[in-house]
């Protein structure tokens, strides 16, 4: 018991901190240069010596690229702002919902904001002693996994008193992943108001050193896409796996969904549909260059039914299976 002129202490409580990528705070060039600024000097995300890289950086990609992208954002832009960090923060009240008082869930994007050192220190404040952290991508990659990790160690650096930190781990071949997925993706299908010929599986491209380099998120890409295909139980459906956005003139994972897009078109696919797997919430990704752009690549190669599918985004299949993985990583800290 505390002696009565003991300071008030909140301790006990578990958090849990749900990550994803980030997102400019506005679809405008300013705000996109400064979220650019941020993502792109990241060295994980660009391996290339910043005595080289931050002049390109600075000099030609930052005045070039924020209005380009300002574009594409405000065409996806909401009234709750970037879709991305709209779905998290639904994601997160959702989550919560579920949980109950079990522990208190939160928020926070590597890039942009809510930043992740300002949550774990909210989380930290509210009496949160022992905090899981859960980066929301089903695959491993240095440029996304582990650099969130580096944001929340950075943050700890900063504490005295540090709560104790636990990592979800990638999830690429989860059960609960795979079956969230079918499930989700074969409802989507099912209310198509046309039968696709291929369901594409667009994955966020690397560029293909990392895979040389020993990063797994390419073998890891692979498996889910063999193991989803296998549930959706699909014969008449041809899945096919792509990877998207590329950036660059280096070598990326191959194939491209973009010339995919158009080769299918050209080769005689008239229906076809594209899948997002890798990303747990719609992005300026799926939803502009995915759904918006993709499908004037197809329909101008020749195609004529085309589809973008939702992500699991804060649907309840991949709530049960958020909910699945956090209190399997909680075992031992929740009451």
């Amino acid at each position: 018991m505390l002696p009565p002129d003991h300071p008030p202490v909140r301790i006990g409580d578990i958090g849990v901190l749900l990550v994803n990528l980030g997102t400019p705070d506005a679809p405008t060039p300013g705000a996109v240069r400064r979220y650019l600024k941020e993502f792109l000097s990241d060295p994980r995300v660009v391996e290339i010596p910043p005595l080289v890289w931050q002049p390109i950086l600075r000099g030609v990609i930052l005045n070039v690229r924020p209005k380009k992208s300002a574009h594409a954002y405000a065409q996806v832009w909401t009234e709750k702002g970037a879709p991305l960090a709209a779905i998290t923060a639904a994601q997160a009240e959702a989550l919560q919902a579920r949980l109950g008082d079990a522990a208190r869930v939160d928020w926070a994007m590597r890039y942009g904001n809510p930043s992740i050192a300002s949550r774990i220190a909210a989380l930290k404040e509210a009496g949160c002693d022992r905090i899981l952290l859960a980066p929301l991508y089903p695959q491993y990659s240095a440029a996304t996994t582990a650099t969130a990790v580096d944001a929340a160690a950075d943050a700890l650096r900063a504490m005295r008193w540090q709560p104790a930190l636990r990592t979800l781990p990638p999830y690429h071949d989860d059960p609960a992943y795979i079956a969230a997925l079918a499930d989700d993706i074969g409802a989507q299908l099912d209310a198509l108001d046309f039968v696709p010929q291929v369901l594409l599986l667009s994955f966020h491209g690397m560029p293909e050193r990392t895979l040389h380099l020993g990063d797994p998120y390419h073998c890891q890409c692979r498996k889910t896409a063999r193991l989803l295909a296998e549930a959706l139980g699909r014969p008449d459906l041809r899945v096919e796996t792509t990877f998207q956005s590329r950036f660059g003139r280096a070598k990326w994972l191959e194939p491209y969904t973009d010339a995919v897009l158009a080769q299918e078109a050209r080769t005689g696919t008239r229906r076809l549909v594209v899948a997002a797997p890798g990303f747990s919430a719609d992005c300026l990704e799926t939803l502009e260059e995915l759904a918006i752009r993709g499908r004037e690549q197809f329909i101008e190669a020749g195609g004529e039914h085309y589809a973008a599918l939702a992500c699991l985004n804060a649907g309840e299949p991949g709530l049960a299976m958020l909910e699945t993985l956090v209190r399997r990583e909680l075992a031992g800290w929740l009451r």
